[in-house]
């Protein structure tokens, strides 16, 4: 007899790809135009074509880590209880209860720890945010859910699973110190991830610029990798969006005050 509350892979993985690509779609629309007007070089293809081929070409990176997630997570210990409620049929409020709060804490305080971060930036990122903005719209899909879907879905479950698989041969629950290191590693993808677009902005990165980008980003990557790990992963979701938010809503209230 089929078990009715068994989980069917294809739906799930359909349903994380969906909710990916909808933050894939957000920031190829509204911040590619932003990107290759600072280039300011002559387009090889009309912006339509451009847009279309980043969309896809993200899309497909997207695929490959839900199926990375979907495959390997239950194998170590991993998961998207919500997510997973609710391709299964269960109430999703108790999926969400032990996530949400975690990931509100670790969100509110990195909201307010990324708007210090950018108010002692150094000079050429904090030039760069006064003719540079991504929409909060595309931030918070784009980050809150795509991001966490490619490095802690993605990489960070393989990771997991390599170790479990090579280094304690499929052995018991996997070490504390194999997740950390992948933690560690898929949070440095994640910064690095941002250099390619602030090399494109800035035309030219110097050390303190490195040394920003990577520190402010490799913190948070640390940060949302150990709510995936202890939580799930929407507690991830959840603190990298709210993270956006606040800092957003602080640098609004900021400005509106007339301090900045």
């Amino acid at each position: 007899m089929t078990d009715p509350t068994a989980m069917p892979k294809r739906r799930f993985g359909l349903l994380l790809w969906g909710a990916g690509v909808v933050g894939s779609a957000a920031i190829t629309a509204m911040v590619l135009p932003q990107l290759l007007e600072q280039m300011q070089v002559p387009l090889p293809a009309p912006l339509w074509v451009l847009t279309l081929a980043g969309l896809a070409q993200s899309a497909l990176l997207l695929a490959f880590a839900v199926w990375a997630g979907v495959r390997l997570a239950p194998s170590v210990g991993l998961g998207a209880p919500a997510f997973e409620a609710v391709v299964t049929g269960r109430p999703i409020g108790p999926a969400l209860r032990l996530q949400l709060l975690p990931g509100l804490t670790v969100g509110l305080l990195g909201g307010i720890l990324l708007f210090v971060n950018f108010r002692y930036a150094p000079a050429a990122v904090a030039e760069l945010q006064d003719r540079f903005a991504i929409p909060i719209f595309a931030r918070v899909l784009y980050g809150g859910i795509t991001e966490e879907l490619l490095l802690r879905w993605g990489l960070m479950t393989a990771l997991v699973w390599l170790a479990w698989r090579f280094l304690q041969q499929r052995r018991g629950n996997v070490r504390a110190p194999f997740v950390w290191l992948a933690i560690a590693v898929s949070a440095l993808v994640f910064a690095a991830g941002h250099l390619p677009a602030a090399s494109v902005l800035l035309g030219a990165l110097d050390v303190p610029v490195v040394a920003f980008v990577m520190g402010v980003n490799t913190t948070f990557g640390l940060l949302f990798g150990y709510l995936y790990w202890r939580r799930g992963l929407e507690s991830a979701m959840i603190a990298h969006a709210v993270a956006h938010l606040v800092s957003f809503g602080v640098n609004l209230a900021w400005q509106g005050a007339g301090w900045s």
